[in-house]
């Protein structure tokens, strides 16, 4: 179910405002997101507004730069983050958000971005079935 959420930074600096999916959370085990244990979900740009902090943040970025990791200058706390896999899009973490209960998130995806490669020719090789199929009717689009 789609809601409008609000969440930031320990200390209050960085503030957003998102629709997100809690259904829709992933969870990743490469080098950055198993250290920082952050829970993702995916959000258009046009479903994120940052409500203030801009000038707080930092940005992160290894390997191939694509990815751009944000983090509050003043506390460290990693609210969200600009993707590898889809850096036209934002992956806001679920454990920054207002009010959340941890013992109730729970990822229904998950990503190898161990072995990122082979796992993100997997992931648009399903998506392009999934599509296929989509168009011949024999399941519907989603």
């Amino acid at each position: 179910m789609i809601e409008t959420r609000e969440g930031g930074c320990h200390c209050g600096r960085v503030r957003f405002r998102a629709r997100i999916d809690l259904a829709l959370m992933s969870h990743c085990n490469c080098s950055l997101c198993t250290k920082k244990a952050s829970l993702h979900l995916g959000v258009d740009r046009s479903d994120f507004e940052l409500l203030s902090g801009e000038d707080a943040l930092v940005t992160y970025q290894f390997n191939t730069m694509t990815a751009k990791h944000f983090f509050c200058r003043h506390c460290g706390v990693h609210s969200f983050h600009a993707p590898r896999r889809n850096p036209d899009r934002l992956a806001v973490n679920a454990r920054a958000l207002d009010g959340i209960d941890l013992a109730e998130l729970t990822p229904t995806r998950f990503f190898d971005g161990r072995n990122w490669e082979e796992a993100q020719s997997r992931h648009l090789a399903e998506e392009a079935e999934r599509q296929r199929l989509a168009d011949s009717g024999t399941i519907p689009p989603g």
